[in-house]
């Protein structure tokens, strides 16, 4: 008998209050474009929320940029779901690519364009000028990573920028969305990293999501999560250092479903070989990679993880192992003496800006307990799913998100789209449940 999503996510999630299953209950009782209509409004105001509240340029110029798209859709879905319900999957996917032009397209191109007109003004969040610079390093010979603190002191911070900014907390590959604009000696409009990333993005979930095997309407509700909503449109127009990372992990998620052993290597290994945060999945998919005959083929994952990742972190990491692991580990720990203004106000960061001890415990602690309790449940759901595995990484995303001392709300957009990834994965569902 046929699964309905919700139906699915109810057994997935943990046991919860009559509230949730009230919640689900109403929200399977709306049409597709009913659904649509409720994120699309939801996501105005969070923009114009966003347009009121923020005090950086780039968030509160996109808040107010994509008002308009964002509640146009909402009510253009709505009277869609009155007057043309035969024609609701065309109406979706019109509606997506209006999004995605007015809430992603638009607000990049604008805020790049600005960017290049006034660079004394703040038009993309700090991330987008590190990588740049790195990539100016990059195409001079030269290594990225080059602060570090010494006896209290900052040493070769970049002159010119805020001392956080002299960090580049990611592996040298991250540096490549830099290249463009040093090879043009101009970091801005059209050689702007978040359009390099932006385009990079976009392409490799598109293949992802013609590799998936759920429902088309499945593939729209991931696609308006990954790339339309605030939770992708928003990042990719304003710093957008994640979104190339979660576009491998859905390549990796389509080839896990799929049995391609050497692309679900190549994709997350190349994902590992961006940001840490991709490694979790990275080693997760070590446990459900499986072939055509249902062997597992971890070890060839695992190959072709550790080969993109040595080739191009090791000879970075030899050359100046002191300032490697201060960029790349310690600063995005919090660890690194230079306190970053990403983090926000969550438990962890309080907790260590009250007793500042427990920066050095809190993540070891957590990891600790996770990976007793991950044990526990592994050992109970072997041989486990795909989409048990995205469920598993989702909660412990949160849970990190949380507790670490300097981390930043916007990493949420992991566990969301792991969660979605989740409910979409497992054994077929009607493609009318997204």
């Amino acid at each position: 008998m046929t699964t309905t999503l919700n139906e699915r996510v109810t057994a997935w999630a943990p046991k919860g209050s009559k509230f949730r299953h009230r919640l689900m209950g109403r929200w399977g009782q709306l049409s597709l474009l009913q659904r649509d209509a409720v994120l699309y409004g939801s996501s105005g105001i969070f923009a114009w929320l966003l347009g009121i509240s923020s005090s950086q340029p780039a968030q509160w110029q996109w808040g107010y940029l994509t008002l308009g798209p964002y509640f146009a859709a909402a009510v253009v879905a709505l009277v869609g779901h009155w007057r043309l319900p035969s024609r609701e999957f065309l109406l979706r996917v019109l509606l997506l690519v209006v999004v995605l032009v007015g809430a992603l397209a638009v607000p990049l191109g604008l805020e790049a364009r600005w960017r290049q007109l006034n660079p004394s003004k703040v038009d993309a969040q700090p991330e987008v000028s590190v990588i740049e610079r790195s990539g100016l390093a990059l195409s001079k010979g030269q290594d990225p990573y080059r602060s570090y603190l010494k006896h209290g002191h900052l040493v070769d911070q970049v002159k010119g920028v805020p001392a956080f900014e002299s960090f580049f907390p990611y592996f040298p590959l991250m540096g490549v969305f830099g290249l463009p604009s040093a090879e043009t000696k101009q970091g801005r409009g059209l050689t702007d990293a978040r359009i390099i990333m932006t385009l990079m993005t976009l392409l490799v979930s598109g293949w992802a999501l013609k590799l998936l095997r759920i429902g088309r309407n499945e593939k729209i509700r991931v696609a308006q999560v990954l790339l339309a909503l605030p939770s992708g449109a928003l990042f990719l127009a304003t710093g957008g250092d994640d979104m190339p990372i979660l576009a491998l992990s859905l390549l990796g998620v389509a080839a896990l479903q799929l049995r391609k052993t050497n692309l679900t290597g190549i994709a997350l290994g190349l994902a590992a070989a961006l940001k840490l945060t991709a490694w979790p999945l990275a080693a997760g998919s070590l446990l459900v990679a499986r072939n055509g005959r249902n062997r597992p083929t971890w070890l060839r994952v695992l190959l072709w993880i550790a080969l993109i990742v040595l080739v191009t972190v090791v000879p970075f990491a030899l050359r100046a192992p002191r300032a490697f692991v201060a960029n790349v580990f310690a600063f995005p720990l919090g660890l690194a003496g230079v306190s970053s203004p990403a983090a926000s106000a969550l438990p962890g960061h309080l907790l260590t800006t009250w007793m500042p001890f427990l920066g050095h415990v809190l993540t070891p602690v957590t990891l600790l307990v996770g990976g007793y309790f991950g044990t526990r449940y592994l050992r109970r759901h072997w041989p486990l799913t795909l989409s048990q595995l995205l469920g598993t990484l989702s909660v412990a995303f949160l849970t990190m998100i949380c507790v670490a001392s300097a981390t930043r709300i916007g990493y949420v957009i992991y566990p969301l789209n792991f969660a979605l990834w989740a409910s979409v994965c497992g054994p077929t569902v009607n493609s009318r449940s997204a």
